[in-house]
């Protein structure tokens, strides 16, 4: 108990310590529009924040999120692959993961969510 409570301890003033460090450390700079303007996103961030956007644009970034979440699940499976016990099991999952991935990918183009220019 004495040792949990120490660590808390601890980790708290690092915290706290990193903190004061970083207050006392970091410089005020006066930020033009140009330099808090974003890059290449193509949004006034000083206009109205009503303005609306393409849904579909909305739609094709969502995909792609989806798409890279997973494929870091398939990564997984490549630490697995190297266990001869688990090869079986990991060959099975990593199959029905790629198929579902492509029923994911086919619905998608059927719906027309890929098609940017349409």
């Amino acid at each position: 108990m004495e040792k949990v409570m120490l660590s808390i301890l601890l980790a708290s003033l690092l915290g706290f310590a990193l903190l004061v460090v970083g207050l006392v450390l970091s410089v005020s700079i006066y930020v033009s529009r140009e330099k808090s303007s974003p890059f290449e996103c193509g949004f006034d961030p000083f206009g109205s924040s009503r303005v609306p956007f393409s849904l579909r644009f909305f739609l094709l970034a969502v995909v792609f999120v989806v798409f890279d979440v997973e494929i870091v699940l398939l990564f997984p499976v490549v630490l697995v692959i190297g266990s001869p016990s688990m090869w079986i099991w990991s060959y099975w999952g990593l199959i029905i993961f790629l198929v579902l991935l492509f029923g994911g990918v086919v619905h998608e183009w059927r719906e027309g969510s890929l098609e940017w220019g349409v």
